[in-house]
């Protein structure tokens, strides 16, 4: 995929990702995969693609596709009350690898870097690589950020409830809606 990935495109090659790997989705649902290029244009430098199968007061469970080098941008699931510390969640790679960066003592010779421009909204470098068949849980209100390897990656999340809404980035220019078709 190229910097100027449509919505349109990347829709198609999520659908087209988690094909390949056996994932059957629905007519629904394939017209439920959000493109979220996090406000800033960029969908192939930042952002991802994403199926929610599941979201409910419980638990909710989703696909994250990210095309070659494409970055989730650093941010946390902040605590919602005093009942709710926040967002915990599991990410078990599927295909290719994933580059995860959470607090932590910072990991020299990283495979993965920030987008270029963005390193500044970048904080967090201890870095957990994720091959296929391989996990690692986010805590709540802990900051981190992703990184698909060269072949881009599938990363199934499960997680508690997701307020996607909530989320905190530390780059302040992004918005966490999706692209309008």
């Amino acid at each position: 995929m190229s910097k100027g990935t449509s919505t349109a495109e990347a829709r198609q090659w999520t659908i087209e990702k988690l094909a390949e790997i056996g994932v059957v989705l629905t007519e629904d649902e394939k017209q439920q995969v959000e493109v979220a290029d996090m406000g800033l244009g960029e969908l192939a430098l930042s952002g991802l693609q994403l199926i929610t199968y599941i979201n409910n007061e419980r638990y909710c469970a989703k696909d994250l596709v990210l095309m070659p080098g494409q970055t989730c941008p650093e941010h946390l699931h902040p605590p919602l009350s005093a009942d709710n510390p926040g967002k915990m969640e599991t990410f078990r790679c599927r295909s290719g690898v994933v580059y995860l960066y959470v607090e932590g003592e910072e990991t020299p010779n990283r495979k993965a870097s920030p987008p270029a421009g963005c390193e500044c909204y970048y904080t967090v470098f201890h870095e957990i690589e994720l091959h296929p068949g391989e996990q690692y849980t986010i805590k709540p209100n802990t900051l981190h950020w992703f990184q698909a390897g060269a072949e881009g990656a599938i990363v199934s999340e499960f997680s508690s409830t997701s307020h996607d809404e909530s989320d905190i980035f530390t780059d302040p220019r992004i918005q966490r809606l999706p692209v309008e078709s």
